[in-house]
């Protein structure tokens, strides 16, 4: 059986930490662990899901979750609670939904206090990995037999019904996950007319009727050309040489958002390499499936331009081609010649591999994210095939594996900070302190141990790298990478806890920590008031006529984000009042800018877009929790009132509230088909409701959506998953299984707090 372990880890010449490994995730297979009912209960969620998996795309996230329960003896001691139509819900009724819910997430706590919890669902994550893996000659050292197991196990479950795989688990089949969920499936020793329910012949079919890989995308097309399977000479330049740009120009590095800038590092370094892994015999089988002519016979410069219909989101503007020709027409073929190869191209690649280093080196090779730690691995395999830069990625590939019921997945790079700093508030909002204080202790030491301490090291504003001290992450504190709205609720817990008496919650921040994470956030405002998540914004907005992405769009250069800005606006006003002498001043303007930027980006109809959540409803709780916190109300504040009637305008018939994922990716608010709702929807727009006044005006909604969330709850305590919540990118969806239990126990805690009940 699969085993969650917590916290685990050795420093030694390849693997190290900065805080003794606290918020480490890794599975570990035992094949002599557990009974055979509790194989058997394993093996019951995996035959649920697939049957259901066309219903419920996400996973429930349950090994790990039986496997807590398990160990901890659980057992939910509080009968389910029903709310019948026409039955006016009591506080008795309420209390014991809540207490079963807070009772149920409390067991699923670790040892070392965070949630753990799924951060996946794109299908581009997994299968880079193990080309990597298969490049270098580790993959079976890697994965063994229950690993690869697994893997496909997750390609075959997420299979789309007309043979292809989405970009996200939700989503429409696109060539670019097909192409790279087929290759992965043939490495793992699947035929071509292999796989559960004929997996590979339907993949290919839908490759092959879509025009073949030659209109995958421009990553797919960089992977397939390091595996081998299509040629560099059709992929558009990615020239090293952009590492030495001077600083002046408007395209330089230290100006591009902080993820685009760590693809492109290691992909530019292959890129100039011409890298290409060995020829195996499978990739000349490849060469000829993948293909509707001979592979000695493709166009490959017509191909380059090329992108399937289904990938393209953001069509590139001519002026991106004509930059795009001119480079491939003209410079490629000067820097890639003596002497200019020797001159120019080994210096950018050698400026590259540093940059390289220093980003491996401060996140103790977790790197940003996953996306960037497979082509950084590589590119260290390429630099050196035995050197210790690649051995120090292998000892951290752990941290990036998930198991669940629908097999092994590839995390974003974990979401243990995030998810805790919501937990802990929704735990708080119970007012059950005196029954939960050891959770609440084990949050607060998890939150306090996980602040990043230090900067980047050396002269990191010359490796175009922020300050980080004080913030916190959105995974642990080895990833190191500072985020503003991760920081922002970091610190409002910590303030909170610092309210509560110390023997039930322990010891309370040090100020000077707490100031840390206030600069962090002040130094990430905008002139426009708004908040960027990593870095300062600081490059013009045209750029972004240069993404060189076709699925993602404004991936260029950083933006404010509503999100990030609404969470600093509630941490800073909680800070101001307990700490009213620090920074007073620039606190003060900083609020009113950051509820100016809230107020002048709302949408016409009321709402506001969520970057990083579904969608307009996560948005608009956002806003309103940070318009409210700076006093602004429905009769004070037009834009509360707008926010509010949207909510109100948008509730389902049920009494909740459900919005498609679509909504992102279309910019408009699209709501789930069938008149269908959202537990977790439900609950962000019971919160926004409630955090602007609505108990006083009409509190009929929200008895309506809090009696859907009751009756809704499942018989341990928990809640059912449902669809995707989160997002990136605007095109990209993500899972964050946490959510179905934090979001709908915290809208439980504000009703039976705030609304009056007999």
């Amino acid at each position: 059986m699969w085993k969650l372990k917590i916290g685990e880890g050795v420093d030694g010449p390849y693997l190290y930490s900065t805080n003794n490994y606290v918020g480490r995730q890794t599975w570990e297979f035992d094949p002599d662990a557990g009974t055979p009912e509790e194989r058997a209960q394993v093996e019951e969620a995996r035959q649920n899901f697939y049957r259901n998996r066309r219903q419920v795309k996400p996973c429930g996230d349950l090994l790990w979750r039986m496997q807590f329960l398990r160990e901890k003896n659980f057992k939910q001691t509080i009968a389910p609670v029903t709310i019948e139509d026409g039955e006016q819900i009591s506080y008795e009724k309420a209390t014991k939904a809540l207490k079963r819910a807070v009772n149920f997430f409390s067991a699923l706590q670790a040892s070392d206090g965070h949630w753990p919890a799924e951060n996946a669902g794109p299908l581009f994550f997994l299968p880079p990995l193990v080309f990597a893996l298969y490049i270098t000659g580790h993959l079976n050292t890697v994965f063994h037999a229950e690993h690869r197991k697994e893997i496909l196990r997750y390609i075959y479950y997420h299979q789309n019904e007309d043979g292809g795989w989405g970009l996200h688990i939700e989503g429409h089949s696109t060539m670019f996950c097909t192409a790279l969920s087929y290759i992965c499936m043939r490495i793992l020793g699947e035929g071509p007319d292999g796989g559960l329910d004929n997996a590979c012949a339907r993949a290919r079919k839908w490759i092959l009727d879509h025009g073949s890989v030659t209109h995958i995308p421009s990553w797919g097309k960089t992977w397939l050309s390091i595996l081998g399977v299509f040629d560099w000479s059709g992929s558009n330049p990615m020239p090293p040489e952009f590492w030495i740009l001077p600083s002046f120009l408007p395209m330089h590095p230290a100006k591009m958002w902080c993820y685009c800038r760590m693809v492109y590092m290691p992909m530019s370094y292959l890129y100039g390499k011409r890298f290409v892994g060995p020829i195996t015999p499978l990739i000349q089988q490849l060469r000829e499936e993948l293909y509707l002519q001979p592979y000695n016979e493709i166009n490959w410069r017509k191909a380059r331009h090329s992108c399937a219909p289904e990938d393209l989101y953001y069509p590139h503007p001519l002026i991106q081609d004509l930059m795009w020709d001119s480079l491939y027409i003209l410079a490629e073929p000067l820097l890639t010649r003596w002497p200019l190869n020797n001159l120019i191209r080994e210096k950018a690649l050698q400026v590259a591999m540093k940059h390289i280093h220093y980003e491996d080196e401060n996140s103790r090779y977790i790197t940003i994210g996953c996306v960037e730690k497979v082509l950084c691995m590589l590119a260290c395999w390429v630099e050196d095939p035995n050197g210790d830069y690649f051995k120090k990625h292998l000892a951290r590939i752990p941290d990036y594996i998930w198991v669940a019921e629908d097999g092994i997945k590839m995390h974003s790079f974990g979401s243990q900070e995030w998810d805790t700093g919501f937990a802990v508030q929704a735990l708080l909002a119970s007012n059950l302190i005196n029954e939960i204080g050891p959770v609440l202790k084990r949050g607060h030491d998890f939150i306090k141990k996980s602040q990043v301490k230090d900067n980047p090291s050396g002269d990191f504003k010359k490796m175009y790298r922020h300050i980080s001290k004080g913030s916190w992450t959105f995974s642990d504190q080895d990833h190191g990478w500072q985020v503003s709205d991760c920081t922002a609720e970091g610190l409002k817990c910590c303030l909170l806890m610092s309210m509560l008496p110390q023997e039930i919650v322990g010891e309370k921040l040090e100020p000077e920590r707490l100031y840390d994470a206030v600069n962090v956030l002040l130094s990430l405002q905008s002139k426009n008031g708004g908040l960027a998540a990593w870095e300062p914004v600081g490059a013009s907005e045209w750029l972004e006529m240069l993404n060189p992405t076709e699925f993602f769009a404004d991936i260029v250069i950083e933006h404010e984000y509503i999100e990030c800005t609404s969470s600093a606006i509630s941490a800073l006003i909680l800070f101001k009042k307990l700490y009213p002498g620090h920074r007073k001043k620039e606190i003060e303007n900083f609020i009113t800018n950051a509820v100016r930027f809230l107020e002048n980006i709302q949408m016409p109809d009321g709402s506001w877009y969520g970057n990083w959540g579904v969608c307009f409803t996560y948005g608009s709780w956002f806003a309103l929790g940070g318009l409210a916190a700076a006093g602004k109300t429905y009769n004070n504040c037009p834009a509360t009132r707008k926010g509010v009637e949207f909510l109100l305008r948008t509730q389902r018939e049920n009494g909740g509230w459900g919005e498609s994922y679509k909504s992102c990716p279309e910019k408009k608010y699209v709501p789930l088909e069938e008149g269908r709702s959202n537990l977790v929807h439900t609950a962000w727009a019971m919160m926004g409701l409630i955090i602007a006044g609505q108990v006083e005006r009409d509190p009929t909604p929200l008895h309506r959506a809090a009696k859907l969330i009751i009756n809704s709850q499942l018989e341990d305590g928990d809640f059912p998953q449902q669809e995707i919540t989160g997002v990136f990118m605007k095109n990209c969806m993500l899972h964050y299984a946490a959510y179905r239990n934090i979001y709908p126990l915290w809208a439980l805690a504000e009703y039976r707090r705030w609304v009056p009940l007999p």
